[in-house]
C-alpha cells in the first residue's frame, strides 16, 4: 500500500479535521488544554502558511488517511513544535505516523530549527515508542509556554545541522 505526503490544502480541512478530532476522542484528548480543541483544527490549512510552520496530509486511495506539521514554538528560540501528528486508526502499523515525523523532521532541519518539542499524552504508547525511536528525549515538564496543559508528556529532539 503506497501513501503520498502532500501539503495541506483547503480541501484536506473537513477530513483533517475529523481524523483529528476523532484521535482527541480515542485518546482522551477533549476539551481545553488539548490539540484537538485548538481553533485551528477547523481550517488547518490556513494556519500553517507563515513562514516556519508546514502541514501536510497522507493519502492513500484519495483520502486523508493521516496528518502532521510543525511550527515555531516561540518567537525567540529555534526551536519548532510537533504539531497535530495522527493516523486514521484503520491505517495505523503501515508506517505513516513514521514518515509523517521523519518528513516533518526534515523540514524542521530545512527551515533551520535547531530543536523540535513535542507534547502528547502517555495514553498514544505507539506514538510515544515511534518518537522515542526517531531520538526523542523526555522532559520532565513541559516548556514554558505550552498551552496544552492537558499533556503529560513532554519530548525533545536536538535537531542535526
Amino acid at each position: 500500500m503506497s501513501f503520498l505526503i502532500i501539503p495541506i490544502e483547503a480541501v484536506h480541512d473537513r477530513a483533517v479535521c475529523e481524523l483529528i478530532e476523532q484521535g482527541g476522542l480515542e485518546f482522551g484528548a477533549v476539551g481545553e488544554g488539548f490539540g484537538p480543541s485548538d481553533a485551528e483544527v477547523k481550517a488547518m490549512s490556513q494556519h500553517y502558511t507563515l513562514p516556519g510552520s508546514a502541514y501536510w496530509v497522507a493519502m492513500l486511495d484519495q483520502q486523508v488517511v493521516g496528518c502532521g506539521g510543525i511550527a515555531p514554538f516561540d518567537q525567540a528560540s529555534a526551536t519548532c513544535e510537533l504539531r497535530k501528528l495522527f493516523v486514521a486508526p484503520r491505517h495505523r502499523g503501515l508506517g505513516i505516523g513514521k514518515a509523517m515525523t521523519e518528513h516533518c523532521l526534515k523540514a524542521a532541519k530545512q527551515m533551520s530549527y535547531q530543536q523540535c518539542y513535542l507534547d502528547t499524552l502517555s495514553t498514544m504508547k505507539a506514538a510515544i515508542s515511534l518518537y522515542q525511536a526517531l531520538g526523542f528525549d523526555h522532559l520532565d515538564k513541559p516548556f514554558s509556554g505550552s498551552i496544552h496543559q492537558g499533556c503529560d508528556v513532554w519530548m525533545i529532539k536536538q535537531l542535526a545541522p
